[in-house]
Parts: C-alpha cells; structure tokens; sequence
C-alpha cells in the first residue's frame, strides 16, 4: 500500500505534452476501449467471502394502477410547451434517479422522494414492475452491464437486487446513509459509498463482499474505472483516492494542495481510463492521471479566477462543480456549475474554449458519444443540446413543470429520459438536423 503524501503538488505535476494530446486539431481519433483481456469473473473471484445476514424478503412489484396522464396536485412554475413524446407519472413525490438499460436501452429504472422506485419501458411508460419495500427516498437506480440486474438504493443505506426477467427481489443490504451507489462495467459487482466513509464492493447475488475504508468522512462521489480493476472515489475531507479493487489498497491518495478544498460532488474518467477529472464545492475541475495520480491541470469558472484562494474546508457561497465529463472525439472536456455556466475547456492547452450560460443552475452533463455534442439539464427544467465546437446552443426540450434532477441518454443519442421534482419522468426525442 503506498503511503498518503502531501509533498509538493505543484512540483510533481508532469507537463501535460507526456499526455500527447494532439495540439489544436479539431477532431481526433476515437479510442475505442479494448474489452481486454481480464475475464468478468476474474474480480469476482477474487473477492473474500464475508458472511453476514441477507435479507431473504422477495416482495413481488405491483404492476397495477398504471395511467398515462398527468398528476393531480403537482403545480409548477414553469408551464408552458410539453416536446416529450412519453410521460411517467407513477411516482407521487420528486423523482431523484433515472438509469436506461445498457444492452438494449428499452427499459428505464426511476427512483423517487416516495420511497418506491420502477422499472418501465420507454416506448410507451408502461411498468414492467415496482422495486418495492424501501423505506427512505430511492436516490441511486442502475442495471448491470448486461441489464439482467437492476440496484436500487435509499438514502438510509437499504439496497436491493431484481431479477429483471422474473422480476423478482435476488439480493439486499443495508449499509450506512447512501452516497453514490454504481455497478462494475464487467461482471455482476455492485458498489456503493456510505456517509462513514467507506466504499462497499459486492458479488451479486452471492453477496461476497469486500470494503475499502476512506476518512472518518463521506465518500461522496465514485466511478469504476474502465479496466474494471480500480476506482476512484471522492471524499467530503476533499481527498481523492484510487483504489486497487483486487488488493483493496488505496494507489493514490490525493490531498492537501492536490485534493480538493472542499467536498467533492463528481468524478468522471475519459474513454481509456487514463485521465479523471474531480469536481468539488471549491469550484475547481482537476484534472488527474490515473497513472501517476499526479494532477496534471486545474480549471476554474473565469467569474471566480480572480477571487482569493479558499482557505481549507472553506467552500464558495454561490458557486460549485456539479457536473462535469470528457469529450470522446476530441481533447475537450465538459464542467457545469450551480451558477449555471457551463464551461468548456481544451485539455491540449487547458484553456478555457467556450463558456456557456445557462439560465439556472446545471444539475447534470453528458456528452454524446462519437461527437463533441454536450446534453444539460438544469434547475429550469430544460434540456439543452450544446455544439462544444462552437459554443453555439442546438436546440432545447420543454416539459417539465419543475427543476430536472437527473437525466439519461440513449446509446445512439435518440433519447433523452429526464426525472424532475414535478413527480414525473419523461422520454424526448432527440431530433437534430446537424446529423
């Protein structure tokens, strides 16, 4: 295990030319990520058996009580047009999560302030069946990588495992209060960050479990990086640590002045697992070699470059990363702020390229893949179509009635399903004439 060193950031960071960008050209190669060789049940195998009491409760969903029609009682500020071609209106509070199924994207999983979470199908909203017997708000919702699995998690720290084809409860935990919860993108291994710190790996359904102890703080954010056999995770302290999920040590840890001044709120990686870039309430991007675990660029919004450095633990009033992702055509990468600027820079010469406003905050980001396109949504409850080329805005989608808390995008970039504190979730077409 290497130890945790606070010694000279700046004098370690490596100049970004070793990360052989490809200067200014406008389009770059697209990295395909190799499958590699590590077979999906390599990790799985290599886990630790921990016993401990399952849960053994398998609580069939209700399928009943479906109606495609808008919900009584919900009142927005924001009436006005309606661009989404599906509307789910199950849920009777905010809906916090959405995440589509990765192989067929057909099936969309929303988890909400009502304690219930469903899996419905996008062509038309009908429910497929209810993830039933939460008790707390359903803040985190994901399918395996080969959609067989569906997780769904309550802020309590309660997680449960469904069978997508027989519909049927397989698996289920409770851990401490819920951070962030994400499957591996090989095998059948769920993992989650809890408010005590630590970040939890298990084999579903079995149960094997492994855990990777951070600060006496939140683990607030984490992503498993592409190879499948590290992950990095972000902590409330500001530290950043890339763990080993085969030998369960931290690689790096990232603290001090190569951490973060306050806690961070995401974390992405770019195709090849190379480069992450953090983001955290002091405003700051950083953007980090998953080599080394050196910090090899730092970005701030230009309203707040000029403001005095804050203190430790100190955290911008008005201000804070709450998103951010990497281009896969070209060198540029995405950050969305609460002030609703949505920045976009050139890792090349880590410069700011174009800077976007939005009206309100920006609650989330994602690129489309095999182009330099960036998707918004933000608390005004619009979606936004970005060309990060130009800076110019493609088009938006109206709808919702309340600010938009979490959206997802189809593969092929034709759907856009948006979840939104007006109780619904909804499915836009995307139709762009640039393509």
């Amino acid at each position: 295990m290497e130890s945790e060193s606070e010694s000279g950031a700046a004098a370690d960071t490596p100049p970004l030319e070793t990360l052989s960008f490809h200067g200014d050209e406008e389009i770059i190669e697209v990295v395909e990520l190799d499958p590699g060789p590590p077979d999906p049940d390599d990790l799985a195998q290599e886990m630790e058996d921990v016993d401990f009491e399952e849960e053994e409760e398998e609580e069939e969903g209700n399928e009943e009580g479906w109606v495609l029609e808008p919900q009584e009682g919900v009142v927005g500020s924001m009436e006005g047009p309606d661009d989404s071609e599906v509307t789910f209106a199950l849920h009777s509070a905010s809906v916090f999560c959405v995440s589509l199924d990765p192989k067929t994207n057909t099936l969309a999983v929303t988890g909400g302030e009502d304690d219930k979470a469903f899996v419905w199908r996008l062509s038309d909203g009908e429910l497929l069946f209810e993830c039933a017997g939460h008790k707390d708000s359903v803040t985190c919702a994901g399918f395996s990588h080969d959609s067989t699995l569906v997780a769904t998690g309550d802020m309590s720290g309660l997680l449960k495992v469904w069978q997508v084809d027989t519909k049927e409860e397989v698996w289920s935990f409770e851990a401490g209060d819920l951070e962030w919860m994400e499957w591996h993108p090989r095998a059948p291994i769920l993992l989650a960050g809890t408010a005590d710190g630590n970040t939890w790996m298990w084999k579903v359904p079995s149960g094997d479990c492994k855990t990777f102890q951070g600060p006496n703080c939140p683990a607030t954010c984490g992503r498993v990086l592409p190879d499948g056999k590290r992950a990095v995770v972000g902590y409330e302290d500001g530290t950043i640590r890339i763990w080993d999920l085969k030998q369960g040590n931290p690689i790096h840890v990232l603290k001090g002045t190569e951490g973060h001044q306050g806690p961070l709120t995401c974390v992405a990686t770019n195709q090849d697992g190379s480069l992450i870039l953090t983001g955290s309430v002091d405003c700051q991007a950083k953007l980090v070699s998953a080599t080394t675990g050196k910090v090899v660029g730092v970005f701030r919004p230009e309203s707040v470059a000029s403001q005095p450095n804050l203190g430790e633990g100190e955290e911008s009033e008005s201000n804070s990363v709450e998103s951010l992702g990497f281009c896969s055509v070209m060198p540029l990468a995405a950050v969305g702020y609460l002030d609703g600027t949505l920045a976009i820079y050139d890792l090349s010469t880590q410069t700011l390229r174009h800077q976007c406003q939005h009206q309100s905050g920006i609650v989330q980001l994602l690129w489309e893949a095999g182009t330099a396109v960036v998707y918004t949504c933000s608390l005004d409850g619009i979606v936004r179509l970005w060309d990060a080329r130009t800076g110019r805005l493609l088009t938006d989608y109206r709808g919702h009635t309340a600010e938009i808390l979490d959206f997802a995008l189809s593969k092929d970039a034709s759907l856009v399903v948006t979840t939104s504190g007006d109780h619904k979730a909804k499915v836009f077409c995307v139709q762009r004439p640039d393509r």
